[in-house]
């Protein structure tokens, strides 16, 4: 039988982590792009779990781009206070806004660099916009795909850039926003940090790492 190597053993390991966890998705709430850009931007040091305690309110209050682009930052501070750094957050949200209404007709972009161009707008936030908004792939990036990446042998960087380009290179571009989802699901049930519960894990018989203690 023939041994299964690079992009074949990843899309391998990848198919079997997808039976596992077929119901992973964005655990965000969002009803339209700039609902998603919002929450993921609040997501930052966040859970997913709080930010969406504090959305409905924040979209209610200020439901487009136009109406966040006129917010008092001390209303817009309290309304997020709960999701951490809230003072630069909220800074972020009315600087961002008041581009997406000046420079964009009120409308999120569908392109990765006018997004990575807004105020508090990384690739990784751009990913999460594009792949989940847009229908467009998007290779995210957090602290779970950076971990699970690495211990498959997928990367070596750390930078997660770096890290983006190289799972890019690695995966079909239409299974990227999955990927990002499936990894995510995984790294919090199991593959966790600083160490992963090998004992339970569906897939640790094709895991690189096994036997291998895992210290990130």
């Amino acid at each position: 039988m023939r041994t299964l190597t690079g992009r074949d053993a990843a899309i391998v390991l990848l198919e079997r982590l997808e039976q596992v966890y077929p119901e992973a998705e964005c655990a965000l709430n969002y009803r339209n792009p700039w609902q998603l850009l919002v929450a993921t931007m609040l997501s930052a040091q966040c859970t997913d779990v709080r930010v969406n305690l504090v959305t409905p309110s924040l979209f209610e209050r200020f439901p487009s781009p136009e109406a966040m682009a006129d917010a008092d930052l001390v209303e817009v501070e309290a309304l997020i206070r709960s999701t951490g750094f809230f003072r630069n957050k909220a800074k972020n949200l009315i600087s961002c806004a008041a581009i997406l209404s000046t420079e964009h007709d009120g409308e999120v972009p569908a392109d990765l660099e006018q997004l990575v161009a807004l105020p508090g707008v990384g690739r990784k936030t751009a990913n999460v916009v594009l792949g989940n908004a847009f229908g467009i792939p998007g290779m995210v990036v957090d602290t779970h795909v950076k971990r699970l990446a690495g211990r498959f042998g997928w990367t070596r960087a750390e930078d997660p850039v770096k890290i983006e380009k190289d799972l890019q290179q690695l995966l079909p571009e239409e299974r990227w926003t999955r990927t990002g989802h499936t990894l995510i699901a995984h790294g919090r049930a199991l593959c966790k940090a600083p160490t992963p519960v090998c004992s339970a894990c569906p897939i640790a018989d094709g895991c690189p790492r096994r036997g291998v203690t895992c210290s990130k």
